[in-house]
């Protein structure tokens, strides 16, 4: 089609796109084609602009690196992440969910631990915390055979990936379910923490007044044949950010209660003072067991990075 006017640029590519043969293909990218051309209408997107936000888009990709995602950042702090989480989990976002948002730190190959076990693998401060977690179906009956995933910071903020003190792999285990569904183990009780602000999201943040704290909070996956892969968060209860997450991630169904037992005996006699404890459970619907491409493979080198932090504006 030789375009004649504003109004045949969308006609003339949605009459390409339905060339494709995929017709899933064909459905979404017609619908993206078809709202983002109504965006830039109704925005009245000058050339300017445009410029600015695909120099934005290509810097998401030149800034994800083996150790850090600024796409899936970016994902989060725009809401998207969680939207869909929500839309494809609870019966396809008609009832409550245990599933939440990957994030941008999952790794794969996390070491086998037995239950009960430790995954605190060098020197981490802060204060023991002892978890234990139910696998059940929708049905409320135990599942047995899962592998779960955990990973979580430090009480300092730091995922081992982002800092080089942190011995590889150090507070992420992978454990199996008991013909309870449940598992059990030893760490440290996380911190909440900034999320990275050197790039296209902290500017982001900036211009909207948002500070870039996410509340405390312990990632589990779970997986088994037979059952669609959840990944989930349960978030500390006492946080002062859970209300503002700046990932949009917070459920009713995921604040975890993180007790706090001082002068107690706690399950390891070793652990003298103050410990937590966090018991929670999951429910996992059928569906296809399938892992996703991990949005980092590596560990970072070289010094500690910095925590910056925004302050919220208040309105």
């Amino acid at each position: 089609m030789i375009i004649e006017n504003q109004q045949q640029v969308t006609q003339a590519v949605l009459e390409e796109l339905s060339r494709a043969d995929n017709p899933r293909f064909r459905e979404i990218m017609s619908a993206a084609v078809r709202h983002l051309h109504d965006f830039a209408r109704e925005a009245r997107l000058t050339e300017v602009e445009f410029q600015q936000a695909c120099a934005v888009i290509a810097r998401l990709g030149q800034m994800t690196t083996k150790s850090h995602n600024e796409v899936v950042l970016c994902a989060g702090s725009l809401g998207m992440s969680a939207l869909v989480c929500l839309l494809n989990n609870g019966d396809r976002g008609q009832t409550e969910t245990t599933a939440n948002l990957m994030g941008p730190f999952w790794r794969m190959e996390s070491p086998r631990t037995e239950n009960g076990g430790s995954i605190v693998r060098s020197p981490t401060p802060g204060e023991p915390i002892f978890v234990d977690a139910w696998v059940r179906d929708q049905a409320g009956r135990p599942v047995a055979g899962a592998e779960v995933d955990v990973w979580h910071t430090s009480a300092e903020g730091f995922y081992e990936n982002q800092d080089p003190e942190q011995a590889d792999m150090n507070l992420r285990g992978k454990f199996t379910t008991d013909a309870r569904g449940h598992i059990a183990f030893r760490s440290v009780k996380p911190a909440g923490y900034p999320i990275p602000i050197s790039g296209p999201v902290g500017d982001l943040l900036r211009a909207q007044g948002r500070h870039n704290m996410r509340p405390a909070h312990i990632h589990f996956m779970i997986y088994k044949p037979g059952y669609k892969t959840q990944f989930s968060q349960v978030y500390s209860n006492d946080d002062p950010n859970l209300e503002t997450d700046v990932q949009f991630g917070v459920t009713r169904a995921l604040v975890g209660q993180y007790v706090l037992h001082d002068g107690e005996p706690a399950p390891d006699p070793q652990v003298q003072g103050r410990w937590y404890s966090l018991q929670h459970h999951f429910v996992i619907e059928p569906g296809e067991a399938r892992l996703p491409n991990p949005p980092i493979t590596g560990k970072a080198a070289g010094d500690r990075p910095a925590l910056a932090i925004l302050e919220r504006t208040e309105r």
